[in-house]
């Protein structure tokens, strides 16, 4: 049998780098999910033998309060992504598709909120719009002798507007890139039969780019639904339940902690998830049909507006206003200030930089920045070589079963962060991994939830290297490794650069799954910013959000600058 095995591995070398990286792929999607459900079934908690019962999902669904909870979740996630695709759309035309002065300007800083924490900007949200406290109602208030604040953001309506202004940078970046792929002659011959700038846009233009809207849409859906940012900040002061606030009240903020139940919540929300993942897939899988540009250059055609470019600008600088400068605003003043008060004469004497002094010479603080760089840095590598070899598997050769590897990339895609979480809880009890408690459930974490972010950079890069590269390195005796470390990898540089930046700037923000899986000992940024929050701490909270950002900033420079040296070495 052993001889058998060898046999096979010397007839075929990359047989081994497919099981293994099948094993891998297998055991980061599979473990969690399974032990998410096995969870569920578990008569006692987490830790002790049990037996299987359904009392757990006969107790979530018996419950009236779960019906209102799934409408709210409906009803959050539905708002969030159509108001988000909709200013995303209106953005992107503009500054895309359009003469409008400073075009470009907005079409750059419509992605810098990236860079921001997304629970700090729900936070940068209730400093203004708070009713008790926020300062866009405070001074409404006291202009307009107002005797109630005019704006409530603690509801759900208040939610779904907070969610929409986070996730519209990423609506963004998938609208603009259908914008610009449009092959210009259709308008053109729109404009040439007669028609206008307007029934250009509403019967040409949409039709072609509906397919992006709709994928946006479908995966603001999934990004809102499983988000713990929002809800932590607006839902649980203001007692409004969806899946997330129930999941975080069951596991940790109950006494005794409920793991058992808050899993079986989870396995809903994963289903749930799962299903728009699958039509988002289906989507952008068969966007091919609409494909208006080949081999040609083609440039997006430029629509005079005439005088109406001037109301162009106007809209979306109101949009950047809202998703951009009134939350980078409110961070940087809030950071600088003793307390939160509406800005005016007495101002100036407020100022200080105790708050970032606090956190510079808070040992906690400074654990934490460690912890997070750790993450960022060692968890985005290694994400991204295993999407390298994952992207090789399923793209470039030809074994049997990358099919199946393929198909358990979709479950992390779907995998909310909060029922990763409690899956990994169950599964590290059980598993006699020294993990449990570490930062390195942390990193297992973020690589599994995320990396299906680093195979879609890597996919559409590898697909694009000729297989005589790879065939040439090995007809002259280099084995697999040698192949992939000194002819695939360089080769995939631009690819693995924008993958490990993307990945490198989330797992420094992260806090959806951090805030279940972490340790005093393993806290990272995300839940220490959460707690800053909790115990009314918004100065040093604003100060080290500030700080997150120019770290997440020049992580991003240093590795654009290593692959820009890289390359020149290469060019030599």
């Amino acid at each position: 049998m052993f001889s058998r095995v060898a046999g096979m591995f010397r007839r075929d070398p990359q047989l081994a780098v497919v099981l293994s990286v099948g094993a891998v792929i297998a055991y980061l999607s599979l473990s969690p999910t399974l032990m998410l459900f096995y969870g569920s079934f578990r008569s006692k908690p987490l830790g002790v033998p049990g037996e299987f019962t359904l009392a757990h999902y006969i107790n979530a669904y018996s419950d009236p309060l779960t019906y209102k909870l799934l409408f709210n979740s409906f009803v959050f996630a539905g708002g969030s992504a159509i108001v988000a695709t909709a200013l995303a759309a209106t953005l992107a035309w503009i500054s895309i598709r359009t003469n409008a002065p400073f075009r470009k300007f907005f079409e750059i800083t419509a992605i810098v909120p990236n860079i921001f924490p997304p629970v700090m900007l729900s936070v940068a949200w209730t400093v203004l719009l708070s009713p008790r406290t926020g300062l866009i109602n405070r001074a409404l208030m006291a202009t307009f002798n107002l005797s109630e604040a005019p704006f409530n953001l603690y509801s759900l309506w208040g939610m779904v507007f907070v969610e929409s202004l986070i996730t519209t940078p990423l609506a963004f970046l998938m609208v603009s890139a259908a914008l610009y792929s449009m092959d210009p002659s259709l308008e053109e011959s729109a404009r040439v039969a007669g028609s206008s700038n307007m029934q250009i846009a509403w019967r040409i233009t949409m039709p072609i780019v509906r397919p992006a809207l709709l994928a946006s849409a479908m995966l603001n859906f999934v990004r809102a639904i499983e988000s713990f940012d929002t809800p932590a900040i607006i839902a649980l002061p203001a007692r409004i339940e969806v899946f997330t606030t129930k999941i975080y009240r069951e596991a940790i903020g109950a006494f005794p902690p409920n793991q058992n139940l808050a899993a079986a919540y989870g396995v809903t929300l994963l289903m749930i998830t799962m299903v728009f993942v699958y039509f988002y897939r289906r989507l952008t899988a068969r966007s091919e049909r609409y494909v208006t540009v080949t081999g040609r250059g083609y440039r997006p055609m430029i629509i005079d507006l005439g005088p109406w470019r001037y109301l162009a600008s106007t809209v979306a600088g109101l949009i950047l206003i809202l998703i951009v400068v009134l939350p980078a605003l409110v961070l940087i003043y809030v950071s600088f200030i003793t307390y939160v008060h509406v800005p005016g004469p007495k101002t100036w004497e407020l100022l200080t930089l105790d708050n970032y002094k606090a956190n510079l010479g808070d040992s906690r603080t400074y654990r934490a920045l460690q912890n997070s760089l750790f993450l960022a840095i060692g968890g985005a590598t290694l994400c991204m070589l295993l999407a390298s070899l994952t992207a090789w598997v399923t793209t470039k050769t030809k074994a049997r079963g990358r099919g199946l590897i393929e198909a358990l990339t979709f479950i992390p895609l779907a995998f909310p962060g909060t029922a990763l979480a409690i899956g990994l809880l169950w599964t590290y009890v059980y598993i006699p991994l020294p993990i449990y408690g570490t930062l390195w459930i942390l990193m297992i974490g973020y690589i599994t939830r995320f990396l299906p972010y680093g195979l879609r950079t890597m996919t559409s890069t590898i697909v694009q290297l000729h297989d005589d590269l790879q065939q040439a390195s090995m007809v002259c005796g280099a084995s697999f490794l040698t192949t992939f470390r000194r002819i695939l990898l360089p080769l995939l540089r631009p690819g693995f650069i924008a993958g490990w930046i993307l990945l490198a700037s989330i797992f420094l923000r992260e806090f959806s799954t951090s805030v279940f899986l972490y340790s005093p000992g393993s806290e990272p940024l995300g839940p220490l910013l959460y707690h800053f929050y909790v115990d009314g701490n918004l100065g040093p909270m604003c100060s080290l959000a500030l700080v997150v950002s120019l770290v997440c900033m020049t992580l991003i420079l240093i590795a654009r600058r290593i692959g820009k040296a890289c390359g020149g070495l290469d060019g030599h």
